[in-house]
Formats: structure tokens, sequence, C-alpha cells
């Protein structure tokens, strides 16, 4: 039994009475109960020693026994990882008498247990017994559950797609969040819409006085070219919040779809049910498409059954396109994880292992390793990607690019531009993908919450001729896609070339053939080009302001293009600490530090990537700023405005690198500063204009060929809010 049986809201502090009475054989001395949730939950970390702390916990025996109490984050079985263990050190319980635990003891100070940051309407602690001290435990048939709602809107979206013909229909997708990302059922009231093209069937404002999460107005159209945002108002008249733009054109061969392909539930390692997850994906995170990637050593014969009822259910060409798959999780020896994705239901399921499905009647059917999954579905429709999460995908001991068509770059777990620094070392030819591997419930808006994961889940905008399995299976495959590390952008790449160049239909390394010739190629293309340089065409619209665009060839960044130039430099100064650890798990290179700008003062600063809000940027003296923060391969940092703009010296202080720069040498270009060891683990420092405009970008660069590999031209664009975006390589071949 648990009190009280409120709804609680995510990230806020409760009082949670669980007790727990003594069956028929009590618990005799040295047995002990195991209180276990599951591993996504980032509920506060319980601790016995400091009754006025945050997430203060207590036990008591009704009979007096003594109890011992310890907290585990890995305690019990995957995915009841988190266990509160309470050990009857001295005595015994006989039937009927009770351990009454309190999760967030109040009475002595204590503001109570931190509730989880995300939504679930049955947050379960699972109870274990170990009635007989033999370490065999039995959980209970009925477990306590509460209930974790979303707090009130403190911030709005609105989502439209980002490229559509003259009159063609879409929608357009409105939401409130809480502080922590949950589209809040609290957003009440008017909000007016105002487009900057006329727009057929938007309403002037939109109502809302129910408990919805959020509104969809559908069969929408421009009948002009030009580029949609639409800006909400609130009654009042105050912004809330600004589309992400959509581009209209007269005509497109390509249609942009956003998707994430990569999301668990409850019934591996996620939160909610898989149904649950796929009706968030359409209809709160407003995405064209979606896949269920649970790990497949948790995926039973009887749910591999269930995902491909909901996957056929919830399929709907032109609306909605859901495939079916799983999350191969082999060893990292053995190949580590890819993610399967099959064009039809009703497919085997070829699992890494069976540690934890019981029953071994299929276990024929297993592929252990990376080289055998690829063998086993070599007859397959399907498609593979390469994934980092805990185990990290390592390519070079297997390959096949017949299916493995791309590489994840981004995920929660954080950003791993390595990977495709692998596949050009291999010279293997991928595109670019970013999903999130959410384990909340958040699929396609996938907030870290206060966990350890590092970034914001990606996305990934398949570019394909209509929304339909086919379409975007085909898209795929030719890796006509680009990814984001959350945003949706308007990206568009090409290659022009001065003499034809010859376009393959598939990677000529795995047998395939030129389809035609043509004077331009899009992203993904392979090619066979005799020009010595190339024009490549880059055409960017994001909802926040351009910081960079990284031009690359392979592994080498060609030019780096901003929106300013040194004279329009500010008192604005950005500082950006990124990288990794390492490749495997525990990667999370950790960030505390101050920056202290001696003979100078902020005026305004705010902070870059730093999602977990219990860790915000403080301004801890008039000069100074301070954070805790960590990095699992992405960046975080701040912008600061300082009162002068070349005074004094700029002190950099963390655990991995210090620093001290005079303020009057930080300009356009970075000054970087090395740590010792991680993967790209750095600092950097350069100054920016005090306002940028630039949200918007048409470039044309001569790219000269490379001598001595085979091109590889992608770009990759920073914008000012942190996101990052980057294109599938075009491949020129000589």
């Amino acid at each position: 039994m648990i009190s009280p049986d409120t709804p609680c809201e995510a990230g806020s502090f409760a009082s949670l009475t669980l007790t727990y009475t003594a069956g028929y054989f009590g618990i005799d001395d040295t047995g002990s109960l195991k209180i276990v949730h599951r591993f996504a939950s980032d509920m506060g970390k319980m601790q016995f020693n400091d009754p006025a702390g945050w997430n203060y916990v207590t036990a008591e025996a009704s009979n007096g026994a003594v109890l011992e109490l310890r907290y585990d984050m890995k305690g019990n079985i995957r995915p009841w990882d988190k266990t509160l263990l309470i050990r009857v050190q001295r005595g015994f319980l006989r039937d009927g008498e009770t351990i009454t635990v309190r999760i967030g003891d109040t009475r002595k100070g204590s503001p109570g247990i931190r509730i989880q940051t995300f939504t679930e309407p049955t947050f379960e602690f699972k109870v274990l017994v170990d009635a007989f001290a033999t370490y065999n435990y039995v959980e209970l048939p009925l477990q306590p559950t509460i209930s974790v709602v979303a707090g009130p809107p403190v911030g709005f979206k609105a989502i439209l797609p980002t490229q559509r013909k003259i009159g063609q229909s879409f929608n357009f997708g409105f939401k409130g969040e809480d502080k922590w990302g949950n589209p809040s059922h609290q957003t009440k009231g008017r909000f007016l819409l105002e487009p900057s093209l006329p727009v057929k069937g938007l309403p002037l404002h939109i109502d809302i006085d129910d408990a919805r999460l959020a509104t969809t107005l559908r069969d929408l159209s421009v009948e002009q070219t030009g580029e949609l945002r639409v800006t909400v108002r609130d009654a009042a008249g105050t912004i809330v919040c600004t589309s992400n733009p959509l581009r209209i054109e007269a005509a497109l061969d390509l249609l942009p779809f956003w998707a994430d392909l990569h999301g668990q539930s409850e019934e591996t390692i996620g939160t909610n049910s898989a149904r649950e997850l796929i009706e968030f994906a359409r209809d709160q995170a407003f995405l064209d498409a979606m896949s269920h990637q649970g790990n497949d050593f948790q995926i039973t014969t009887p749910f591999w059954e269930e995902l491909n009822r909901l996957t056929a259910e919830y399929n709907k060409d032109g609306q909605f396109i859901i495939f079916p798959g799983y999350e191969w999780s082999g060893n990292t020896g053995l190949g580590g994880d890819r993610n399967v994705m099959f064009r039809d239901e009703g497919r085997q399921i070829h699992r890494s292992h069976h540690a934890l499905v019981e029953d071994l009647s299929d276990v024929a059917t297993d592929a252990n390793s990376a080289a055998d999954l690829f063998t086993a579905l070599k007859d397959e429709n399907a498609v593979v990607f390469a994934h980092i999460g805990g185990r990290y995908a390592d390519i070079k001991v297997a390959h096949d690019g017949r299916i493995e068509r791309s590489v994840e770059l981004h995920s929660d777990w954080g950003t791993f531009e390595w990977l495709l620094e692998d596949a050009f070392d291999q010279g293997y030819r991928v595109g670019v993908l970013a999903n999130s591997d959410g384990h909340k419930g958040r699929h396609g808006a996938s907030h870290p919450g206060a966990s350890l994961f590092g970034a914001y889940g990606g996305l990934s905008c398949l570019l394909a001729k209509d929304l339909s399995r086919d379409a975007l299976f085909e898209a795929l495959r030719r890796r006509h896609h680009y990814a984001s590390t959350g945003c949706r952008v308007h990206l568009d790449t090409r290659v022009r070339f001065d003499s034809p160049a010859q376009l393959y239909g598939d990677d000529p390394n795995l047998g395939g053939s030129v389809i035609s010739t043509v004077l331009e190629a899009r992203m993904g293309d392979i090619l066979q080009c005799d020009d010595d340089s190339v024009t490549l065409e880059i055409d960017v619209s994001a909802g926040a302001p351009i910081e960079r665009i990284e031009i690359r060839n392979r592994t080498s960044v060609f030019e780096t293009w901003r929106p300013y130039a040194q004279p329009q430099l500010g008192r604005r100064i950005r500082i950006i600490w990124e990288g990794s650890e390492y490749r495997g798990r525990g990667r999370q290179s950790v960030w505390d530090g101050t920056a202290t700008f001696e003979g100078n003062s902020i005026e305004s600063f705010q902070s870059i990537n730093l999602w977990n809000i219990d860790k915000p940027l403080h301004k801890s003296q008039h000069n100074q700023l301070s954070w805790s923060a960590l990095t699992t391969g992405g960046f975080g940092g701040a912008d600061i405005l300082l009162k002068e703009g070349t005074s004094g010296t700029l002190k950099f202080d963390t655990g991995l690198v210090k620093a001290n720069i005079n303020v009057a040498d930080i300009g356009l270009e970075d000054t970087v500063l090395k740590t010792s060891g991680g993967i790209k683990r750095q600092a950097r420092v350069f100054r920016m204009p005090e306002e940028n405009k630039a949200f918007t970008a048409k470039l044309s660069h001569r790219i000269p060929r490379s001598k001595v590999f085979e091109d590889a031209l992608y770009v990759c664009i920073t914008l000012e809010d942190g996101h990052l975006i980057w294109s599938s390589p075009t491949y020129l071949l000589r």
C-alpha cells in the first residue's frame, strides 16, 4: 500500500509512505525487502544520512526489529535496476507485522523525494520479498503505483513541416510544455496565430479550455512561394513562440518527413506502453514517422507479435508511418548496437542473445554477432543503422553496406561524429541519422530530464516522394536524409558539376550501376565525376540564428562560414565545453567550473545545452559564472555579455582544463583549450555579435577535389541555441 494516492507533479518533491504487511511466513532474521524502480527514472537518489536533505528515506518495523537500508543504482535485474534494500538486521517479522517506508521523509526538514521529471500514469514501486533469508526474491502479486503528471506550461512549441509545394496540404502542431519538457494538460486560454504568409484554413486563434496535451490543425495550405513562420501570441498579445520555418516551393521532387526511428517503451527499458509511445510520437511530437526499437534481449515472442500488431494498426500512408523493428544489442566485442527496421510485419526477430527472454524455443534464430545479423538479414526487406548507446557500434568489426546504410550521429546518449569518421576510414559510404533512443516516453521530443543522459534527443529528416513505407525506405537506402539534435530545419545541399557526372543507383562497391548522367546531385548520392573542382550549394532556414556552417570533405573542415565578420563582433563572448571520456559506457566528461572576468563584469548571460534545470548557470559574483555540467560527446556552454568589450582577463577554471585569456584577444576564430585524453574533449572561446539575425543562408562554394581520397562533401550547421544539423555526404568518385 502506498499513500497518498493523489497525482505527483513531474520534478516536484513528495513524501510517500509505503507500508508492507508480512504474510504467513513473515520475514526471517536477515531476510529483506527490495523496493525497485525502473532504470529510465530520474527520481532522486535515496539517502539515509541527512534528515534535512533531498531524498531522505526511513523505514520502521512495527515490532521494533532493527532494519538496515541500502540504495544501489543497479541492485536488481534490468529494467528494475534502482533498488532500495531493507534488510531485517536484528529480529524478524511475523504474519501481519509491518514495515513502514517513508520515501521522502519530511519530519526532520527534508523537502521529500524528488519525483521523476517525466510523466507516467502508473509509476511503479515494484516490491520483492526474501522471506526466508535465502536471497531468493519473490514479487508481490499487486504492486504500488503513483501517477506522475505534467506541471504548468512554461514554454510553447509551434511545429510545421519544413517544405511543401504550393497548394499542398500540411498540419500545424501546438503545445505547451512544463519546465521539464512534458506536454502540459494545464495549457489553457486563447492563442492568436499570425502567419508570415496567407494560410488557407488557418484560424485566427486557438481556444484551449480542456485538458488536451497538444493541438493539431490539419489540411492547411499556402498558395504562393515563400517562407512561412507562424507567430503565436497569448490573449494579452505577448509572443509565446514562433514556429520553425516552412518553405513553400512551386515544384518539388522530394518532400521532407520528420522521424524519430529509435525509442523504447516500458515493455523493454523505457517508460509507458508501446501504444502510448506511438501516440505520443504522432499526436504530441507531431512526427511523420517512427520505429519502436526495444532491446532484443528483452523482447519476448508475445511482445514481438504485439509490436507487429501495433505497427500494422497505426501505419497509415499519407498520415503516419511506423516501421516494425528492434535494437540488436550485441556485446561491443561482437559488433555493438545496431537498429533493424523491416518494411513489413511478420518477420523473424534475430536476437543478439536471450539474456532476459526465458522462452528458448527460438534460440536457434539468434544472431550473436553483427556479422551473423547481416547474414540473417541478407534476403530481408530491411535497413540497419549503427547506434551508440550504452554499448557502441563497432563498424570496424562488421558492416554490410547492402543493409547498413547509415550511422546515427546523435541521440539522448550524446553526439558521436567519430562514428562517421570510422565509416570514412573504412571506405564505407553511409548517410547520417539522429534519433532519441528515448527511455522516458517522449518519442520525438525527448528532453533528457535530470538523468545522466547528456542531450536532447535527435530527429531525422527523410527526403522522399511521399509519406509511405516504400518511399521512406527508398530515402534511407539512398541516404537522402539529414540529421539534427532535435530541431526542425530546412536544409538542402546540392553539388553542381562543370561536366556531366555519372549517378549510381546504388553503391558501386555493392554492385550498383550508373542510372543517369547529371549536372547536379543531392545529399546521399554517389557519383563518378572527372571535374577537379565542384560547386557546393547550401540552402538552410532555421528557427534560431545560425552561428556557423562547417563545409566538410571527409574528416576535414574545408571552410567555416559565419554570417558575420570581425567588424560586427561585440561584447558577447561564447564559452563552449565539449567531448567525451571515451567510446563506451561511462563516457561522461565532467566540466564543473567557473569563468571569471577579472577587470570586467558580466551584464547578462545565457546557458547553452544545460538541460538539467537542477544545475543552472549561476552568476556567483558580478564578474563570475559557475556551473555544474557534463558532456557525452556533444557540447554545452554559456553566452556572456560583458560590460566592457575588451577589458580584463578571462580566467577559465575546470577540472579538465584551466586557462587565462586576455579578453581583448578573444575574436572571431575559436581559442581552443585542449585537455589530455578523451574524444574531441576541449573548451573553446570566441566572440560574437551582440545580435545575430541570420536565420537563413544560401551559399555557393567552389570545392577542390581531393587528389588522394574520394570526396565526401557534407555540412555541419551550428545554431546559436546549441542545436546541430548534419547533411548526409555526397560521395564523388574519380
